[in-house]
């Protein structure tokens, strides 16, 4: 396995997570040019603004201090709401690892760092939004995410942290 690092995300790092936004629409190989992605209201959302009040991610980074993936979360209102809004209070989890990356344990490393950060921060739950038929679907049920809604080809998954 190809190393890698993983550090606090910045403001500075809005442009990348911009890129992971992406990087997380196109799981099936598709391609969604950045601009589509990026002009779609609820994608945009996930980074407007980073980093705002509640905010808090991880970015992994390569042995050339590259970096190759990011797990973020953000808190929504309900006139708001993102892919996979729950609650008030309840942040969401975006991920999006570059592809020579996944499946390397990118992914998952990401993501416990970041829900131990929300259970540090005294979140009692974390959401995401998962389309389905994403292969990341099995890495999020076996880190202990629950399907709570299918619709519109998306599932919302929920973990309890406490």
């Amino acid at each position: 396995m190809a190393a890698y690092t993983t550090r606090p995300a910045t403001p500075d790092d809005g442009a990348f997570l911009a890129d992971m936004v992406v990087e997380a629409a196109n799981w099936n190989s598709g391609h969604r040019p950045r601009p589509a992605v990026l002009d779609d209201p609820v994608y945009r959302s996930y980074i407007a603004g980073w980093q705002r009040p509640g905010d808090a991610g991880v970015v992994a980074a390569d042995d050339e201090d590259r970096p190759i993936g990011a797990a973020w979360y953000r808190l929504f209102q309900a006139d708001r709401a993102a892919h996979g809004f729950v609650a008030i209070g309840v942040p969401e989890l975006i991920i999006g690892v570059r592809a020579p990356w996944r499946a390397q344990g990118v992914g998952r490393s990401l993501m416990r760092e970041l829900t131990e950060q929300a259970r540090r921060a005294g979140f009692a739950r974390m959401t995401l939004s998962v389309e389905r038929g994403n292969f990341a679907r099995s890495l999020y049920r076996s880190e202990g995410f629950v399907t709570v809604e299918a619709r519109g080809g998306r599932e919302t998954m929920v973990r309890r942290l406490r």
